[in-house]
């Protein structure tokens, strides 16, 4: 690919995380290019290429399962910009947020508008040389983080990019340069401006790292976390609440999961988060609205979706999940008849269960011990379930299951 743009005449590069990677001795994920064609000429020359994004104008080049990013040189923005042509070229909000960028540019203008000088090094296929502008190479080798210009303009420019300081920093073992991280703690507030949709990718790469906990850890510190997850950042005030315990020993689950190439589901993280929120909404409803328990917890279910949608666009195929992953925690308690075994049949017990294992760990007392039955319920035959049941009826005073009589009705008089 790069030597069919170079064979065209154009400039191209290897760029970014790729050159990162290699340097640190890591395999990249992924391989993105930057050149001075423009998109469409990208286009016209890769067939299986498709154009995406308004705000950043990208080719993408599609091999098989495999997707190439291909990013023209970035320019400089005018200062003053009252050409309608340029103003469908680039465009700020007034905090100074890029809301268009597709002002093209040379390679040292496209150096420049890069985040951090560890991804701003270029890999030339030409000479098999790396061009490195903004000292990115120290920067491996200092093994910090550090913003390309001013660190406050750049974060205006683009809120995201605080998050992109925590995860590299976290991912690469580096630390963020004081500079670079100073302005964090005042501009969090920033996040606001960013549209939902966008943020839970960002969520995704955070967390699903296999170093959420680290993540979580940082994030929190620059007060980026409640930007995020506003309705939970007031429960996590204490240092020995069950609602950090409990987001920690997910987070640390998760971990362990995702390094031993196991599934997880972004569902199951959303849900953790937004479990004791739900709850303390769900006794909001029961006291100030004299709901009972079942229509204040289905009440409360909405409302907390609902106000983590308005930050954070989850997909409905989440948090259809999310909803199941609550209710089932009002269900398992219930297991007389044949509610325990049509429970182990149901799709998502395995996430409810572990969900309902975590917090029995954390809170101990009644819910361990549920979290426990149902552990050893899972792990007996099916005679010693019959014989747990019976255990379980007699334990708490049921006794036998009583059946119905069936209403017979009247009998019809013989005339």
């Amino acid at each position: 690919m790069l030597y069919r743009l170079h064979n065209n005449g154009y400039q191209a590069f290897l760029v970014g995380g790729c050159v990162r990677d290699i340097l640190l001795g890591k395999k990249p994920k992924d391989f993105d290019v930057t050149t001075d064609a423009t998109p469409e000429q990208v286009k016209e020359l890769f067939r299986n290429c498709r154009l995406i994004g308004r705000r950043f104008r990208l080719a993408h080049v599609v091999f098989g399962r495999e997707v190439i990013e291909v990013a023209t040189f970035r320019g400089h923005h005018p200062v003053e910009d009252e050409n309608a042509k340029e103003q469908n070229l680039s465009k700020q909000s007034d905090h100074g947020q890029l809301l268009r960028d597709n002002v093209f540019g040379s390679i040292e203008e496209d150096a420049e508008r890069r985040d951090f000088t560890v991804n701003a090094m270029y890999y030339n296929i030409a000479d098999y040389s790396i061009h490195d502008f903004a000292n990115g190479m120290e920067a491996v080798k200092q093994r910090q983080i550090t913003m390309i210009g001013d660190p406050a303009t750049r974060y205006r420019e683009d809120p995201v990019r605080m998050l992109r300081a925590v995860r590299f920093a976290v991912k690469l073992g580096m630390k963020i340069s004081p500079e670079t991280a100073k302005p964090m703690y005042e501009l969090a507030p920033l996040m606001a401006n960013i549209p939902p949709a966008r943020l839970f990718e960002e969520v995704l790469k955070l967390l699903l790292s296999g170093q959420g906990l680290e993540t979580y850890k940082l994030l929190n510190e620059f007060g980026l976390f409640e930007q995020l997850f506003p309705q939970l950042t007031p429960l996590l005030k204490s240092q020995n609440s069950r609602e950090l315990a409990f987001i920690e020993q997910v987070l640390m689950n998760t971990d362990n999961r995702i390094n031993s190439d196991m599934k997880v589901t972004p569902a199951f993280i959303f849900a953790a988060l937004l479990w004791y929120p739900l709850e303390e909404r769900c006794q909001q409803h029961m006291v100030e609205g004299g709901l009972n328990h079942f229509d204040a917890f289905n009440l409360a279910l909405s409302d907390v979706l609902h106000r983590q949608i308005q930050r954070i666009m989850i997909p409905k195929r989440f948090t259809i999940t999310v909803r199941e992953i609550w209710q089932l925690q009002q269900r398992l308690p219930k297991r007389y008849g044949r509610r325990a075994f049509q429970m182990l049949e149901h799709p998502k017990f395995r996430a409810a269960y572990d969900f309902l294992l975590i917090r029995g760990q954390i809170e101990g007392g009644e819910l361990l011990t549920l979290a426990q039955w149902w552990t050893d319920f899972q792990n007996v035959n099916p005679e010693q379930r019959q014989g747990m049941l019976k255990i379980l009826r007699e334990k708490e005073g049921g006794g036998a299951p009583k059946r119905r009589s069936r209403y017979r009705g009247k009998k019809k008089a013989t005339q």
